[in-house]
């Protein structure tokens, strides 16, 4: 068989290979804490199951519109309304079965030979392996350590030229739990207004997971770059739906028909009942969602404090999401070595750095999404382990 060059360029996401891994070595009856993939703990909200198996059994068995069904869209645009105060268009979104969707319909509408497209570095790896699969170059933007892993916006719009077609945001972001603040985001948006061919794809899919008062900033609050602005969001994190897949784009009027037309072409439609529990999700209580958020901030505040009491390892505090992002260089091993021998040999499955990318060198990703007796004893473990091979 000969297959198309362009599958050569096609990634993976780390963290389904080391879940693999950690799961044959617990079925080996070893003791395994994971700490790696990056998933919600609880379970999704009884109210939105119930919601599920009502559309079954009221015979929501078929085909929906490629977009989602104009319920669920209204819902999405009356939440967004009611989150951040910006009037939306229901016919602009366009719900898909997860967040990866969106983005990679972004990048096969802006990437191609010659194109280059700007995603964060480390970041979601999924951004850089669609981008070279659509074609186009991938071109890191630095997440600082010392800022918080948060951009420069000056540095964002120097790596601007003439072959520039899309810049990736992700904040809060995956996997280091940085929060851009508002000013590196006003600088930027300033910036683009010199840019007026360039567009922007916000990643937002950890809007509702923000510690210390913040407030998340989406752009959509920026009028300047709504024609050429699109947000991804969906319910997996926020209400514990991974498994559920469906996730929400809003799109500029010129894209939201042609992402509409991939959504055809891929996959159909979006499984019908799934969208009368997002429906639910959105409109329903949202008491489950603050308890969710309030354990990942004491568990955020325990896994800092412990990362930080381990040798050779530092971690500056996340602001959001749920990932500590520590630098692990004073160990003298890198990353991938540690995590290979962290899993292997204390029990604990964490993910290299360079999982997210070339920068990435130097750290480990932790996801917190697990209860703090877990995290207590991944951290005894790890802390012994290093104590023993340093």
């Amino acid at each position: 068989m000969i297959l198309a060059e362009r599958m050569s360029h096609l990634g993976t996401e780390t963290a389904f290979e080391v879940l693999a891994k950690a799961n044959a070595l617990a079925a080996q009856g070893r003791s395994i804490i994971n700490l790696g993939i990056g998933q919600p703990d609880f379970p999704t909200p009884e109210n939105v199951v119930e919601a599920g198996r009502k559309a079954l059994a009221d015979g929501h068995h078929g085909y929906t519109p490629a977009n989602g069904i104009p319920q669920l869209r209204g819902a999405v645009a009356a939440d967004i309304h009611r989150r951040y105060g910006h009037e939306v268009d229901p016919d602009l979104i366009v719900c898909v079965p997860g967040g990866k969707v969106t983005m990679a319909f972004a990048m096969l509408i802006f990437g191609e030979p010659g194109a280059e497209i700007l995603y964060p570095d480390p970041g979601f790896p999924i951004y850089r392996s669609m981008i070279e699969f659509s074609g186009a170059k991938a071109v890191p933007i630095k997440l600082h350590e010392s800022a918080g892993f948060a951009f420069s916006a000056d540095e964002v719009l120097g790596q601007i030229n003439e072959r520039t077609r899309l810049i990736i945001l992700n904040s809060p972001a995956n996997p280091t739990g940085g929060v851009v603040p508002r000013s590196e985001i006003d600088a930027l948006v300033a910036g683009l207004e010199k840019h007026p061919d360039v567009a922007i794809m916000s990643d937002e899919i950890y809007s509702c997971m923000t510690y210390e008062g913040l407030d998340h900033v989406t752009l959509l609050d920026y009028p300047s770059i709504r024609d050429r602005l699109i947000v991804l969001d969906g319910w997996s994190k926020t209400y514990a739906m991974t498994g559920w897949r469906l996730g929400w784009g809003l799109w500029p009027s010129k894209l939201a028909p042609l992402a509409a037309k991939l959504a055809v072409n891929t996959h159909s439609c979006v499984n019908a009942a799934t969208q009368y529990a997002g429906i639910e999700a959105l409109e329903g209580p949202q008491d489950a969602v603050a308890s969710m958020v309030e354990a990942f901030d004491r568990r955020r505040s325990f896994i800092v404090q412990r990362l930080n009491q381990l040798p050779g390892v530092s971690c500056v505090t996340p602001l959001g999401a749920f990932y500590a992002f520590p630098n692990i260089s004073g160990t003298g091993l890198s990353s991938g070595a540690l995590q290979n021998r962290l899993l292997e040999e204390a029990g604990v499955a964490a993910i290299a750095g360079t999982s997210f990318g070339i920068l990435g060198e130097g750290y480990l990703r932790f996801s917190y999404a697990n209860s703090l007796e877990n995290i207590e004893e991944a951290m005894d473990r790890i802390g012994a382990w290093l104590t023993d091979n340093a």
